[in-house]
């Protein structure tokens, strides 16, 4: 930092920060951060808010479960277990694709790219834990910064996860409304072309930002300084337009269907899902250097947790629930009961559940007693799903013949198990206030993030991927084997590093906190320790293997799916198949 000027600002924001941390709310014996950051010598201590909310939020997590198990063991409130005629599927090879459907490959293919890329940022920033002055001896830091790395490794697992979401949604949309106007392929080449410029934008403006070399247009078009709002705010507002082209999109190639149904069916349902994602992400917008810290991390945290945890779960759950009903294996109502219960379930637990993120950030000190509280009604409709999951399974097998989707679906199973171990058991974990107090910004954030994000909106997409996939390459170019290597690589590479590296260590640096002080759990001094060097190098088995088995042979699916289109047209404005699968007598009872 050469700019005095600068310099005497960056000063100004620490000496800032140490006053809200240290100095009493007028009227309480607590600090403006809720005594947060732990530090006796401060005289910060663990308030009585936090120890008392936390056993209330315990008491509500064990009430809540008590209730589910009783009433889903006592009523069949989804219908899993109706009768439902057999089905015999639509093979692949035999699905006509519309030009709007045949050209998400190009997404798709994107999609796969930008994974391998961000698994290989993230190996990267692990080696620079285990060995920080070298990788292998080549000082790629020079080059490769680690902040850079780490912003890169964010940023591309949302553009890699939302770009299968937003293919995936193009995908069905024609079948949906049994027609795909004309115009709708050129538009969504047009949408690809603009999300292209704007990853390619945002990360090259990010590292000359981290580099020093944007010095008045930092904010527009470098770095903002925000995690997961990292991108320049051109970039921003241009993926916000890019989000609402593809809402524009999906109306185009709905509105004939849309015309007649009510607003509370399936099609209006996708639909308000679709558009969901881009108005609330636009509210990251209103966080700027301009507004008071409080202020602008609390509109960051509606982008991460609201437009993630939320909304992002509503149209996963509502397109999955439409592929399903498209591939006959659910009925109509029953995937409609699943919507509505997720929208009431994640509204509950999710929507007050933000201010878990805000216990120390300056806000009032309701927001530790309201999120403690809902934040632990979240885990409740996870463990729902995971107990609807065996019935969801078995409503599967009243099928004839072969599945065309069966590692689509098995990742579609990773995401009920991770959901409820990835954001359930390890999110519950850090968001107890007494919990949160001392491990913020320790493994065992990270130990929740990767298990949340990866294990559940990562395989989720990589699902979408592969059964959008399977339409799009030809029959005889398709590989089942690929998909089964992928399926247990990424499973068992995630696993290797949730339990090898960051969950003991994370457990390690609480007990740290709690007995040395939390300054020490996070210095170089513990970090640096052998034993913890060691659990960062067992690490590189597990990566290598989500890599190379998990990460490339998605790229090398991709690719054939570009190479090997299947032969099936339809012309724009021409009716589309509304259904994948055709309806079989039952067999006559003997």
């Amino acid at each position: 930092m050469a700019d005095p000027g600068e310099a005497h600002q960056l000063a100004s924001f620490f000496a800032w920060t140490a006053w809200t941390a240290a100095a009493n709310r007028p009227g309480k014996t607590y600090s403006y951060t809720a005594n947060w950051p732990p530090e006796p010598l401060a005289g910060n201590t663990l308030t009585a808010d936090a120890l008392v909310w936390s056993a209330v939020s315990i008491i509500t997590l064990l009430g809540g479960m008590g209730i589910v198990l009783w009433f889903f063991g006592r009523f069949d409130w989804l219908g899993w277990r109706k009768e439902q005629p057999p089905v015999r599927f639509v093979p692949p090879g035999d699905v006509a694709l519309a030009p709007a459907q045949r050209a998400i490959v190009w997404f798709l293919l994107v999609a796969s790219a930008l994974f391998l890329l961000q698994t290989l940022l993230g190996g990267l920033i692990a080696h620079y834990r285990a060995e920080p002055e070298a990788f292998f001896g080549i000082d790629l830091s020079r080059v490769l910064p680690y902040n850079a790395a780490r912003t890169w490794h964010l940023q591309l697992a949302l553009f890699w996860v939302s770009t299968s979401f937003l293919a995936t949604g193009i995908f069905i949309a024609p079948i949906v409304a049994g027609r795909e106007p004309r115009g709708q392929g050129r538009l969504t080449l047009a949408l690809f072309a603009a999300l292209v410029l704007v990853v390619l934008g945002s990360l090259a403006g990010e590292y000359l930002s981290i580099r020093g070399w944007l010095r008045q247009t930092w904010w527009w078009l470098g770095h903002q300084g925000w995690e997961y709002l990292d991108l320049g705010r051109l970039w921003q507002s241009l993926l916000v337009v890019g989000l609402f082209l593809w809402v524009f999109i999906l109306w185009r190639g709905l509105r004939g269907r849309l015309r007649t149904e009510g607003f509370g069916n399936m099609p209006w349902l996708l639909f308000f899902a679709a558009l969901a994602i881009p108005t609330f992400y636009a509210v990251g917008l209103l966080a700027s250097p301009r507004k008071a810290f409080v202020i602008a991390d609390f509109w960051r945290f509606w982008v991460v947790h609201l437009w993630v945890e939320d909304f992002l779960e509503l149209f996963t759950t509502v397109v999955v629930a439409y592929v399903f009903v498209l591939l006959g294996t659910v009925r109509e109502q029953t995937a409609l009961r699943v919507i509505y219960l997720d929208v009431v379930l994640y509204s509950v637990g999710g929507v007050v559940g933000t201010m878990h993120h805000l216990y120390f950030s300056g806000t009032p000190s309701a927001h530790i007693a309201l999120g403690a509280t809902f934040s632990a009604m979240e885990v409740i409709p996870l463990l729902l799903l995971t107990l609807e999951a065996w019935g969801f399974i078995r409503s599967g097998e009243r099928t004839i013949g072969e599945f065309p989707h069966r590692w689509a679906v098995w990742f579609l199973i990773a995401v009920g198990v991770w959901n409820f171990l990835g954001a359930g058991v390890f999110g519950f974990l850090i968001n107890l206030p007494v919990v949160s107090y001392y491990e913020i910004g320790t493994n065992l954030t990270a130990n929740h993030g990767h298990g949340a994000m990866m294990g559940v909106y990562g395989m989720l997409a990589i699902g979408l991927l592969l059964f959008c996939l399977r339409y799009l390459t030809r029959p005889d170019r398709w590989s089942d084997r690929a998909a089964r290597l992928s399926f247990w690589s990424l499973n068992a590479g995630l696993a290797w590093m949730l339990f090898a590296n960051l969950f003991p260590v994370g457990v390690t640096q609480l007990w740290d906190a709690l007995a040395r002080g939390y300054w020490h759990a996070r210095s170089p001094e513990f970090l640096g320790q052998t034993w913890v060097r060691a659990l960062e190098w067992l690490r590189l088995p597990g990566d290598a293997l989500f890599i190379l088995g998990g990460a490339v042979p998605l790229v090398w699916m991709c690719v054939r799916a570009v190479r090997f289109p299947s032969a099936g047209r339809i012309p724009a404005d021409a009716e589309v198949p509304s259904r994948l699968f055709t309806e079989s007598p039952a067999a006559p009872e003997v």
